[in-house]
């Protein structure tokens, strides 16, 4: 009874308060759930609170309050919930009504208030697997993953069993919060349970492993369920797609068109992404037109940012640009034109696009600005930058490390290096992103040895250079000439940190020793390379010998290009001034008459002022 006053004492200047405020508010839809249910219609008198006061009076029946609060949990009605509970309060019906607290602990979980149904929880000598699922269900709802795999494992050691409410909420947790030891213990259980039978549980292994990458263990899942539904094929379409096996998305969604189910907005969703991906524009068009004549462009607007995003990806501005003329447009649908136009060469046009976005009243997101920062590095408009620089420091994002790193490189193909070191000097806590966008920075501008004191500052702080990091310091190396910092920058690659060094590190000691005038080692290190030799890295020793004239090796490399890539211009004019510098006019007029044959031409420069 103590506990009890001291509920009521509590809640006369807030509970009460509150059921009387909310009751006024949410007094027709108490009374409509009171009525909806067939159990109340037994007489008038069982109704136990005066709507039209706004006062308890009597205390409605456990029944009734069990009733009403399953309805509200489903409906996720807070505010009224909320009333009905401090009606129970002041009433004294909650007291030791184990029913009534699990119910309300069930109410809160759904709602996401999981600090409200953990109190109930606690508080619950006898729980129920109803009330273990729905904190399980909460806790994973509201993105406490790790919360809710501990309540999973304490579940079992209360010796309560789960079911198959219980799997699919905590294969999700494992899922996002990538557990992946963890996620396949639960399989193995649910293996063992004879819950791999439920399509739902099914369903969520799959997404499980699709999150984890693991697209074979989500194919034997796939082929061991005895029942799929859509949301099966969905599944993996979009799993396989997602992690880069865009040939066996478009495979299992064939094998969806011979099974009994129509594909839905999703499936077709799967389907363009892989299409993206593998830059199948005519799979994509006949995809487009199936749309259509179904009409699933109103029922889904996703499918239109995932058409324009294909004709993006395979540079067909043309067919991209028509269906967003006619096509409803939100952020997504404008960021995804402006960065198709950049991903082409074509910044001014999106800059263009961009104007057209502001003056429709579309309100640029990150997304939009790191598009626009990088059409402004393609046509070099320091001014635009500079702009879209303060719009991003009024709007809060310069704290953002891809707005900073896109930043820096703006500032750095703008030829604004004391803008870059700003940035770089502003970023508080700095990631590899941001260390090997100031050291592409200075190998740009050919400070290599400011390059170099970077990247060793990035290394005494811990971080550990990737592929891109070691790239960008054996260019700046390259244009700095610095030959001995290069060489062992390089041999780190593999010794220090054991990895093997990629195709862009061999093309950038190739170069670095080419233009040094080392031709002879970086042709040995060509025959030497753990990997295929491409015409860029022929190209660069074909470079190398025009500078210090050696025709020998010129031949040579001019060979290897043309063997690779026979319609490269470059390699064609490069020995032909190699054969003039030796005064080989004969040769010279050779390359180019068999040039024009070809019917190759030089490709021609341009340049903008902003």
């Amino acid at each position: 009874m103590n506990e009890i006053k001291m509920a009521i004492t509590k809640y006369q200047n807030s509970a009460l308060c509150i059921h009387c405020r909310l009751a006024a508010m949410h007094r027709n839809s108490l009374k409509s759930l009171i009525y909806s249910h067939t159990s109340f219609h037994t007489s008038s008198s069982s109704i136990s609170v005066d709507l039209n006061n706004q006062i308890p009076t009597l205390p409605f029946s456990s029944l009734q309050c069990r009733a009403i609060l399953q309805s509200l949990t489903n409906s996720k009605s807070l505010k009224t919930g909320k009333a009905l509970h401090a009606l129970m309060l002041s009433s004294g019906i909650l007291h030791k009504n184990t029913n009534l607290s699990t119910k309300l602990a069930a109410f809160y979980a759904n709602c996401g208030k999981m600090s409200e149904a953990q109190k109930f929880f606690d508080r619950i000598e006898f729980k129920s697997s109803f009330l273990w699922n729905y904190m399980i269900r909460g806790y994973t709802g509201c993105g406490f993953y790790l919360k809710s795999v501990l309540f999973y494992r304490k579940m079992i050691n209360f010796g309560v069993q789960p079911d198959n409410f219980t799997y699919p909420f905590v294969i999700k947790a494992c899922g996002d919060s990538l557990l992946v030891g963890f996620g396949k213990i639960i399989h193995g259980e649910v293996v063992i349970s004879g819950f791999e039978s439920d399509v739902y549980v099914g369903n969520c292994l799959l997404a499980m492993y699709s999150k984890f990458g693991e697209m074979r263990n989500a194919r034997l899942v796939f082929d061991r369920m005895s029942k799929r539904d859509l949301t099966s094929w969905n599944t993996m379409i979009t799993g396989y797609a997602k992690n880069g096996y865009s040939r066996e998305a478009l495979c299992i969604f064939v094998l969806l068109l011979r099974s009994q189910l129509i594909p839905d907005s999703t499936s077709f969703l799967g389907l363009l992404s892989a299409c993206s991906d593998m830059q199948m524009v005519e799979k994509g068009k006949e995809v487009h037109g199936y749309v259509l004549r179904n009409s699933l462009f109103s029922s889904n607007r996703f499918l239109t940012n995932s058409l324009v995003e294909l004709y993006c990806k395979c540079k067909t501005m043309l067919y991209a640009r028509r269906l967003f003329a006619v096509s409803w447009k939100d952020s997504v649908t404008w960021n995804t034109m402006i960065s198709g136009y950049v991903q082409i060469g074509k910044g001014f046009e999106g800059l263009k696009l961009f104007c057209q976005m502001v003056s429709y009243g579309e309100q640029p997101d990150l997304a939009t600005i790191i598009a626009l920062l990088r059409a402004c590095e393609q046509v070099t408009a320091i001014d635009f930058g500079m702009s879209i620089h303060s719009y991003l420091v009024q709007k809060g994002f310069g704290c953002s490390i891809m707005a900073a790193t896109s930043l820096i490189g703006m500032y750095t193909q703008c030829g604004r290096l004391s803008c870059s070191q700003r940035v770089f000097n502003e970023i508080a806590e700095k990631y590899l992103v941001s260390w090997t966008a100031m050291i592409s920075a200075y190998g740009h501008h050919g400070k290599g040895r400011e390059a170099i004191s970077v990247f060793d500052q990035m290394v005494g702080n811990g971080i550990v250079p990737d592929e891109g990091a070691f790239t960008c310091t054996l260019t700046a190396c390259s244009h700095a000439g610095l030959v001995e910092d290069g060489r062992e920058i390089f041999n780190q690659i593999q010794q220090k940190y054991g990895m093997k060094p990629a195709l862009a590190h061999y093309e950038c000691l190739v170069d670095l020793l080419s233009r040094a005038g080392h031709l002879e080692e970086a042709y040995v290190i060509i025959n030497n390379m753990a990997v295929e030799p491409t015409d860029d890295v022929w190209v660069s020793l074909l470079s190398g010998c025009r500078l210090h004239g050696n025709v020998g090796l010129a031949e040579v490399s001019a060979q290897k290009v043309s063997e690779q890539n026979p319609n490269r211009v470059s390699s064609y004019i490069s020995l032909s001034h190699v054969y003039a510098d030796e005064k080989r006019w004969d040769d010279a007029e050779k390359l180019r008459v068999k040039l024009q044959s070809k019917g190759l031409v030089m490709p021609r420069g341009s340049s903008f002022i902003e």
